[in-house]
């Protein structure tokens, strides 16, 4: 297990300030960048209304080759037309400029409300107070200033080797991954063959930030990227996958408990499935089953709610309800005991061992803890998938009914 650290990863450098795109002063514009050419790979939205931002990085780290991004969190510029394009494209080059690199070696990444154009004077101005050198290191600010409504930054730092891997990540909201995910961001200093890297990052964010669900909308501004210089030489590539799965499992859990208004993180483990797909897919469907997610945020062992969402994925027709067991934490509640288990239950909510009673009671103790565990074996094969998401609670009904107003 790769040992937590407090070193940054050398040659990386940060920038954060508040450049205007909100009025409360707090730091919204993020440049991360290596200071010597850096491999990256990177993943990002498949919406159909992608913004410029993923436009011009997706093109940036198609040949592996960038040297880091610049964020600007607030503002999605999404739905903004040429000009919008045009801005993204702006403030891309002056920051490359700054930083004497060539424009296609910088990604930029953009969240925030939806169809609002950058407040562009606001940005041009502080574009030209922006000056090397960059303070070495960083990564907390750059946490935090690329939040939008998280209620807390989130960063998380390994030793792997010699080297060390930094990830920082933000979005609690308006997430149900394809192909990325809100907004996250690795560097290290590890040297990796490019295309051993790339193959690394996928499979990683395929079962970490692809796993993660909020509310079932997909973002238009999904990003996540890798960078990595090589400055602490070679690793064992095997190493750094299992590193990497670390941070990024550390971080979507840490994204999943922050969901807006949620109080719960909820994890649903399927094995027993077809294969990964199909175990991905069952688990995704109780994740974001509103009927799930309240009955989790108020306690309520309501555990039929979860054979609905299983019975939902009608084309899965080898799921069998005869075949398939359910349990909370190390609870079974599904298949039920035999009917003679119910005949010693008392009525204060206990019961007596084995009475519906006190398996209720049993799943109840369990859900009022901070994270719920929902096993389910389809028992079909040996596919497995594990997936996290929240609870849905009268906090993000709240949030997002005003969340421009």
């Amino acid at each position: 297990m790769p040992d937590t650290t407090s070193r940054e990863p050398r040659g990386f450098v940060v920038h954060t300030a508040p450049a205007g795109l909100a009025d409360d002063g707090r730091d919204d514009f993020t440049v991360l960048a290596s200071t010597v050419p850096a491999t990256v790979s990177a993943v990002f939205t498949r919406s159909r209304f992608a913004g410029p931002s993923v436009v011009l990085s997706r093109a940036a780290a198609a040949d592996g080759q960038a040297r880091g991004v610049v964020v600007l969190a607030r503002n999605a510029n999404v739905a903004t037309g040429r000009q919008g394009e045009a801005d993204a494209r702006e403030v891309r080059e002056s920051v490359a400029r700054t930083l004497g690199v060539p424009e296609d070696e910088l990604l930029i990444a953009s969240t925030g409300v939806i169809g609002r154009q950058y407040p562009m004077e606001k940005v041009r101005e502080h574009l030209k107070s922006l000056a090397l050198p960059f303070p070495d290191g960083g990564f907390e600010r750059a946490a935090r200033a690329i939040m939008t409504t998280d209620t807390r930054h989130k960063v998380i730092r390994l030793r792997v080797g010699e080297a060390t891997l930094v990830g920082i990540a933000k979005g609690v909201g308006m997430m149900e991954p394809d192909m990325a995910t809100l907004l996250t961001f690795f560097a290290t200093d590890a040297r990796l063959d490019p295309a051993e890297q790339d193959r690394i990052f996928r499979r990683v964010m395929d079962r970490t930030f692809n796993a993660v669900s909020i509310d079932t909308d997909t973002s238009t501004s999904d990003t996540a990227a890798l960078f990595a210089n090589g400055l602490a030489g070679d690793v064992d590539p095997e190493t750094f996958e299992e590193a990497l799965h670390t941070a990024a499992l550390a971080l979507v859990k840490d994204i999943a408990s922050d969901g807006e208004g949620a109080t719960k993180l909820i994890e649903v483990r399927v094995t027993g499935a077809l294969d990964t797909a199909q175990a991905k897919r069952v688990g995704k469907t109780v994740v974001n089953s509103p009927l799930v997610k309240t009955a989790v945020h108020g306690c309520d062992p309501n555990w039929g709610r979860v054979a609905m969402a299983i019975g939902k994925c009608s084309d899965d027709t080898d799921i069998d309800q005869d075949r398939v067991a359910i349990r909370f934490g190390d609870v079974e509640v599904y298949p039920e005991p035999a009917p003679d288990a119910y005949t010693e239950a008392g009525t204060d909510g206990t019961g007596d061992e084995g009475t519906e009673e006190a398996l209720l009671a049993a799943v109840t103790a369990h859900l009022r803890g901070d994270e719920v565990v929902i096993g389910i074996d389809l028992g079909i094969a040996d596919g497995a998938f594990t997936v996290y998401g929240c609870d849905l609670t009268e906090g993000y009904v709240r949030l997002n009914s005003e969340y421009t107003t």
